[in-house]
Protein backbone atom coordinates (compact mmCIF):
# COMPACT_ATOMS: atom_id res chain seq x y z
CA UNK A 1 0.00 0.00 0.00
CA UNK A 2 1.28 3.62 -1.01
CA UNK A 3 0.60 6.46 0.90
CA UNK A 4 0.40 9.51 -0.51
CA UNK A 5 1.44 13.12 1.62
CA UNK A 6 -0.24 16.27 -0.95
CA UNK A 7 0.77 19.96 -0.23
CA UNK A 8 -1.28 21.88 -1.89
CA UNK A 9 -1.12 25.51 -2.96
CA UNK A 10 -3.01 27.62 -5.51
CA UNK A 11 -0.70 27.03 -8.25
CA UNK A 12 1.44 24.31 -7.04
CA UNK A 13 1.13 20.79 -5.51
CA UNK A 14 3.72 18.55 -3.92
CA UNK A 15 3.12 14.87 -3.36
CA UNK A 16 5.60 12.66 -1.16
CA UNK A 17 4.84 9.09 -1.37
CA UNK A 18 5.55 6.65 1.76
CA UNK A 19 5.19 2.98 1.99
CA UNK A 20 4.00 0.80 5.26
CA UNK A 21 7.39 1.58 6.59
CA UNK A 22 7.34 5.22 6.26
CA UNK A 23 10.08 4.62 3.36
CA UNK A 24 9.87 7.57 0.93
CA UNK A 25 9.23 6.27 -2.15
CA UNK A 26 8.84 9.24 -4.79
CA UNK A 27 8.60 12.87 -4.75
CA UNK A 28 6.51 15.11 -7.17
CA UNK A 29 6.17 18.94 -7.87
CA UNK A 30 3.48 20.06 -10.70
CA UNK A 31 1.68 23.07 -11.53
CA UNK A 32 -1.63 22.70 -10.43
CA UNK A 33 -2.94 23.11 -14.33
CA UNK A 34 -1.09 19.95 -15.37
CA UNK A 35 -3.96 17.69 -14.26
CA UNK A 36 -3.34 15.32 -16.51
CA UNK A 37 0.11 14.30 -15.35
CA UNK A 38 -1.00 14.54 -11.64
CA UNK A 39 -3.90 11.69 -12.47
CA UNK A 40 -1.35 9.47 -14.50
CA UNK A 41 1.12 9.30 -11.49
CA UNK A 42 -1.14 8.70 -8.71
CA UNK A 43 -3.37 6.32 -11.40
CA UNK A 44 0.66 4.04 -11.06
CA UNK A 45 0.51 4.12 -7.61
CA UNK A 46 -2.63 2.18 -6.98
CA UNK A 47 -3.15 0.93 -5.02
CA UNK A 48 -2.79 4.01 -2.67
CA UNK A 49 -4.29 6.49 -0.06
CA UNK A 50 -3.64 10.11 0.02
CA UNK A 51 -4.43 12.80 2.31
CA UNK A 52 -4.80 16.74 1.65
CA UNK A 53 -5.56 19.67 3.95
CA UNK A 54 -9.15 21.09 3.79
CA UNK A 55 -8.25 24.54 2.07
CA UNK A 56 -9.89 26.50 0.30
CA UNK A 57 -8.96 24.86 -3.08
CA UNK A 58 -8.90 21.00 -2.61
CA UNK A 59 -12.31 20.08 -4.01
CA UNK A 60 -10.63 19.86 -7.77
CA UNK A 61 -8.01 17.17 -6.50
CA UNK A 62 -10.90 15.63 -4.76
CA UNK A 63 -12.63 15.27 -7.67
CA UNK A 64 -9.69 13.89 -9.68
CA UNK A 65 -8.67 11.28 -7.23
CA UNK A 66 -11.21 10.23 -6.10
CA UNK A 67 -12.30 7.49 -8.56
CA UNK A 68 -8.21 6.24 -8.24
CA UNK A 69 -8.00 6.41 -4.10
CA UNK A 70 -8.75 3.21 -2.15
CA UNK A 71 -9.13 5.94 0.83
CA UNK A 72 -8.59 9.61 0.89
CA UNK A 73 -8.02 11.64 3.36
CA UNK A 74 -9.03 15.73 4.52
CA UNK A 75 -6.75 16.62 7.44
CA UNK A 76 -7.72 19.16 9.51
CA UNK A 77 -5.45 22.35 9.32
CA UNK A 78 -5.24 23.60 12.99
CA UNK A 79 -4.98 19.86 14.76
CA UNK A 80 -2.05 19.18 12.43
CA UNK A 81 0.49 21.91 14.25
CA UNK A 82 3.34 19.81 13.53
CA UNK A 83 3.71 20.90 10.16
CA UNK A 84 2.69 24.46 11.00
CA UNK A 85 5.30 24.87 14.02
CA UNK A 86 8.23 22.81 12.07
CA UNK A 87 11.52 25.07 12.13
CA UNK A 88 12.39 23.44 9.07
CA UNK A 89 8.58 24.10 7.37
CA UNK A 90 8.95 23.40 3.36
CA UNK A 91 6.26 22.30 0.50
CA UNK A 92 8.42 18.69 0.44
CA UNK A 93 8.99 18.32 4.36
CA UNK A 94 4.67 19.19 4.92
CA UNK A 95 4.26 16.38 2.44
CA UNK A 96 6.07 13.91 3.62
CA UNK A 97 5.08 14.60 7.22
CA UNK A 98 1.35 14.12 5.59
CA UNK A 99 2.13 10.51 4.18
CA UNK A 100 3.67 9.53 7.44
CA UNK A 101 0.84 10.64 9.31
CA UNK A 102 -1.30 8.85 6.96
CA UNK A 103 0.87 5.92 6.90
CA UNK A 104 0.55 5.77 11.05
CA UNK A 105 -3.49 6.63 10.55
CA UNK A 106 -2.90 9.67 12.86
CA UNK A 107 -4.42 12.03 10.62
CA UNK A 108 -6.98 14.23 12.30
CA UNK A 109 -9.72 14.69 9.77
CA UNK A 110 -11.78 17.34 8.24
CA UNK A 111 -15.34 17.67 7.88
CA UNK A 112 -16.55 17.56 4.09
CA UNK A 113 -19.62 18.68 3.37
CA UNK A 114 -21.95 16.98 1.17
CA UNK A 115 -22.51 18.10 -3.02
CA UNK A 116 -25.93 19.87 -1.74
CA UNK A 117 -24.15 21.48 1.45
CA UNK A 118 -21.47 22.84 -0.39
CA UNK A 119 -23.76 24.81 -3.26
CA UNK A 120 -25.67 25.87 -0.46
CA UNK A 121 -23.00 27.55 1.30
CA UNK A 122 -21.95 28.96 -2.29
CA UNK A 123 -25.45 30.33 -2.53
CA UNK A 124 -26.05 31.70 0.97
CA UNK A 125 -22.26 33.57 1.28
CA UNK A 126 -22.87 35.09 -2.43
CA UNK A 127 -26.08 36.68 -0.81
CA UNK A 128 -24.26 37.86 2.30
CA UNK A 129 -21.49 39.57 -0.33
CA UNK A 130 -23.85 41.24 -1.59
CA UNK A 131 -25.34 42.43 1.55
CA UNK A 132 -22.44 43.88 2.38
CA UNK A 133 -21.50 45.92 -0.72
CA UNK A 134 -24.80 46.98 -0.76
CA UNK A 135 -24.18 48.41 2.96
CA UNK A 136 -20.96 50.04 1.86
CA UNK A 137 -22.62 51.53 -1.48
CA UNK A 138 -25.70 53.05 0.71
CA UNK A 139 -23.40 54.62 3.65
CA UNK A 140 -20.98 55.77 0.76
CA UNK A 141 -24.17 58.14 -0.60
CA UNK A 142 -25.09 59.15 2.90
CA UNK A 143 -21.67 60.43 3.39
CA UNK A 144 -21.74 62.34 0.34
CA UNK A 145 -25.28 64.08 1.39
CA UNK A 146 -23.77 64.80 4.95
CA UNK A 147 -21.47 67.21 3.73
CA UNK A 148 -24.71 69.06 2.71
CA UNK A 149 -26.37 68.34 6.28
CA UNK A 150 -29.04 66.71 3.03
CA UNK A 151 -28.92 62.99 4.95
CA UNK A 152 -32.35 61.64 6.19
CA UNK A 153 -33.36 57.92 7.28
CA UNK A 154 -36.05 57.05 4.15
CA UNK A 155 -33.15 57.97 2.01
CA UNK A 156 -33.74 54.75 0.19
CA UNK A 157 -37.45 54.49 -0.32
CA UNK A 158 -39.62 56.13 -3.15
CA UNK A 159 -39.90 59.28 -1.25
CA UNK A 160 -36.42 59.38 -0.33
CA UNK A 161 -34.73 59.08 -3.64
CA UNK A 162 -37.45 61.94 -4.72
CA UNK A 163 -36.23 64.23 -1.96
CA UNK A 164 -32.02 63.04 -3.45
CA UNK A 165 -33.06 64.02 -6.62
CA UNK A 166 -33.71 67.67 -5.27
CA UNK A 167 -30.78 67.98 -3.03
CA UNK A 168 -28.41 70.83 -4.30
CA UNK A 169 -25.06 69.23 -4.66
CA UNK A 170 -22.01 70.22 -6.56
CA UNK A 171 -21.41 68.81 -9.85
CA UNK A 172 -18.45 66.17 -9.04
CA UNK A 173 -20.66 64.83 -5.98
CA UNK A 174 -23.94 64.43 -8.17
CA UNK A 175 -21.73 62.68 -10.46
CA UNK A 176 -20.36 60.47 -7.52
CA UNK A 177 -23.19 60.03 -6.45
CA UNK A 178 -25.71 58.69 -10.02
CA UNK A 179 -22.94 56.36 -10.01
CA UNK A 180 -23.06 54.91 -6.51
CA UNK A 181 -27.33 54.77 -7.14
CA UNK A 182 -26.33 52.96 -9.68
CA UNK A 183 -24.56 50.66 -8.62
CA UNK A 184 -26.57 49.77 -5.30
CA UNK A 185 -29.85 49.73 -7.85
CA UNK A 186 -27.83 46.68 -9.37
CA UNK A 187 -26.56 45.40 -6.52
CA UNK A 188 -30.09 45.25 -5.13
CA UNK A 189 -31.35 43.44 -8.45
CA UNK A 190 -28.66 40.47 -7.96
CA UNK A 191 -29.57 39.92 -4.46
CA UNK A 192 -33.30 39.40 -5.57
CA UNK A 193 -32.74 37.14 -8.10
CA UNK A 194 -30.13 35.19 -5.85
CA UNK A 195 -33.21 34.81 -3.03
CA UNK A 196 -35.29 33.60 -5.73
CA UNK A 197 -31.98 30.93 -6.40
CA UNK A 198 -32.87 30.02 -2.61
CA UNK A 199 -36.18 29.72 -2.22
CA UNK A 200 -36.08 27.62 -5.59
CA UNK A 201 -33.15 25.81 -3.56
CA UNK A 202 -34.87 25.02 -0.85
CA UNK A 203 -38.06 23.43 -2.35
CA UNK A 204 -36.00 21.04 -3.49
CA UNK A 205 -34.59 20.46 -0.03
CA UNK A 206 -34.92 16.08 1.18
CA UNK A 207 -37.09 15.63 3.91
CA UNK A 208 -34.81 16.03 6.24
CA UNK A 209 -33.55 19.14 5.44
CA UNK A 210 -37.03 20.44 5.31
CA UNK A 211 -37.95 19.46 8.82
CA UNK A 212 -34.89 21.15 9.90
CA UNK A 213 -35.89 24.44 7.92
CA UNK A 214 -39.02 24.20 10.16
CA UNK A 215 -37.61 23.27 13.27
CA UNK A 216 -35.63 26.53 13.21
CA UNK A 217 -38.08 28.62 11.33
CA UNK A 218 -40.56 27.84 14.59
CA UNK A 219 -37.65 29.99 16.88
CA UNK A 220 -39.36 33.46 17.63
CA UNK A 221 -37.07 36.02 15.17
CA UNK A 222 -35.66 32.96 13.52
CA UNK A 223 -36.78 34.00 9.42
CA UNK A 224 -35.43 32.35 6.63
CA UNK A 225 -31.97 34.23 6.17
CA UNK A 226 -30.75 32.90 9.59
CA UNK A 227 -31.99 29.60 8.66
CA UNK A 228 -30.38 29.42 5.40
CA UNK A 229 -27.39 30.65 7.01
CA UNK A 230 -26.81 28.22 10.04
CA UNK A 231 -28.13 25.13 7.78
CA UNK A 232 -25.79 25.70 5.46
CA UNK A 233 -22.35 26.26 7.76
CA UNK A 234 -23.34 24.02 9.91
CA UNK A 235 -24.18 20.88 7.77
CA UNK A 236 -25.39 17.78 9.61
CA UNK A 237 -26.03 18.76 13.62
CA UNK A 238 -25.60 14.93 14.05
CA UNK A 239 -21.66 15.15 13.59
CA UNK A 240 -21.25 17.09 16.80
CA UNK A 241 -21.01 15.09 19.70
CA UNK A 242 -22.37 17.79 22.20
CA UNK A 243 -23.94 21.74 22.33
CA UNK A 244 -20.45 22.95 23.39
CA UNK A 245 -18.71 21.62 19.93
CA UNK A 246 -21.33 23.25 17.70
CA UNK A 247 -20.18 26.50 20.11
CA UNK A 248 -16.77 26.19 19.40
CA UNK A 249 -17.44 24.99 15.94
CA UNK A 250 -19.07 28.53 15.23
CA UNK A 251 -16.06 30.29 17.43
CA UNK A 252 -18.43 31.27 20.03
CA UNK A 253 -17.21 29.19 22.82
CA UNK A 254 -15.58 31.61 25.55
CA UNK A 255 -11.71 30.63 26.38
CA UNK A 256 -9.73 29.57 29.47
CA UNK A 257 -6.02 30.11 30.78
CA UNK A 258 -5.49 28.39 33.96
CA UNK A 259 -1.93 28.68 35.78
CA UNK A 260 -1.55 28.29 39.29
CA UNK A 261 -4.84 26.78 40.89
CA UNK A 262 -6.57 30.24 38.89
CA UNK A 263 -8.74 30.43 36.07
CA UNK A 264 -9.07 33.19 33.98
CA UNK A 265 -12.14 33.09 31.61
CA UNK A 266 -10.77 34.59 28.12
CA UNK A 267 -12.89 36.15 25.10
CA UNK A 268 -14.64 34.03 22.37
CA UNK A 269 -12.23 32.24 20.20
CA UNK A 270 -13.95 33.53 17.21
CA UNK A 271 -12.70 30.10 15.09
CA UNK A 272 -14.90 28.84 12.31
CA UNK A 273 -17.45 30.62 10.23
CA UNK A 274 -17.92 34.37 10.81
CA UNK A 275 -20.89 34.51 8.85
CA UNK A 276 -22.52 31.93 11.14
CA UNK A 277 -21.48 34.32 14.45
CA UNK A 278 -22.67 37.49 12.71
CA UNK A 279 -25.79 35.62 12.39
CA UNK A 280 -26.72 34.31 15.64
CA UNK A 281 -25.83 37.73 17.19
CA UNK A 282 -27.90 39.20 15.10
CA UNK A 283 -30.58 36.70 15.62
CA UNK A 284 -29.91 36.50 19.84
CA UNK A 285 -30.60 40.87 19.53
CA UNK A 286 -33.91 40.12 17.57
CA UNK A 287 -35.22 37.82 20.19
CA UNK A 288 -33.99 39.54 23.52
CA UNK A 289 -36.02 42.46 21.75
CA UNK A 290 -39.24 40.11 20.80
CA UNK A 291 -39.58 37.90 23.54
CA UNK A 292 -39.53 38.54 27.74
CA UNK A 293 -37.67 35.32 28.86
CA UNK A 294 -34.97 35.83 26.00
CA UNK A 295 -34.38 39.31 27.46
CA UNK A 296 -34.64 38.67 30.92
CA UNK A 297 -31.54 36.11 30.33
CA UNK A 298 -29.70 39.04 28.53
CA UNK A 299 -30.24 41.44 31.47
CA UNK A 300 -28.81 39.21 34.20
CA UNK A 301 -26.01 38.29 31.96
CA UNK A 302 -25.18 41.94 31.38
CA UNK A 303 -25.50 42.91 35.12
CA UNK A 304 -22.34 40.06 35.53
CA UNK A 305 -20.57 40.45 32.25
CA UNK A 306 -21.67 43.66 30.72
CA UNK A 307 -23.86 44.39 27.39
CA UNK A 308 -21.18 43.14 24.65
CA UNK A 309 -19.70 39.58 26.32
CA UNK A 310 -24.22 39.15 27.05
CA UNK A 311 -25.19 39.00 24.07
CA UNK A 312 -22.67 37.08 22.77
CA UNK A 313 -23.82 34.53 25.45
CA UNK A 314 -27.45 34.60 24.44
CA UNK A 315 -26.60 33.96 21.13
CA UNK A 316 -24.03 30.69 22.48
CA UNK A 317 -27.34 29.94 24.27
CA UNK A 318 -29.49 30.06 20.88
CA UNK A 319 -27.02 28.15 19.04
CA UNK A 320 -27.32 25.34 21.90
CA UNK A 321 -31.52 25.52 21.73
CA UNK A 322 -31.04 25.37 17.72
CA UNK A 323 -28.94 22.33 18.27
CA UNK A 324 -31.27 20.73 20.67
CA UNK A 325 -34.54 20.87 18.31
CA UNK A 326 -32.59 19.51 15.26
CA UNK A 327 -31.50 16.26 17.23
CA UNK A 328 -35.15 15.89 18.68
CA UNK A 329 -37.37 17.37 15.57
CA UNK A 330 -39.48 19.31 17.84
CA UNK A 331 -40.52 22.65 17.58
CA UNK A 332 -39.54 25.66 19.75
CA UNK A 333 -42.29 26.38 22.47
CA UNK A 334 -42.48 29.83 24.81
CA UNK A 335 -42.11 29.09 28.44
CA UNK A 336 -45.37 29.80 29.82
Amino acid sequence: MNFGGIDLHKKTITVCVANQERTIVQRKTWACSDTEAIRCFFAGLRPFRAVVEATASYEWLWQLLEPLAERLVLAHPKKLRLIAESARKSDKLDAQILAEFLALDLIPEAYRPTPRQRQHRALVRQRYFLGRHITAVKNKIRHVLAAYNADRRDLFSDRGQEYLAGVAVSDADRFVVEQLLASWQHLEKQRGALDRQLRAFAKKAPAAEQEARAVLGSIPEVGPVTVDIVLSELGDVQRFRSAKKVAAYAGLAPGQRESAGRCKELGISKEGSALLRWALVEAAWRVVRKTGRWRTTLETLARRRGRKKAIVAVARRLLGVMVALLRTGQRYRLAA
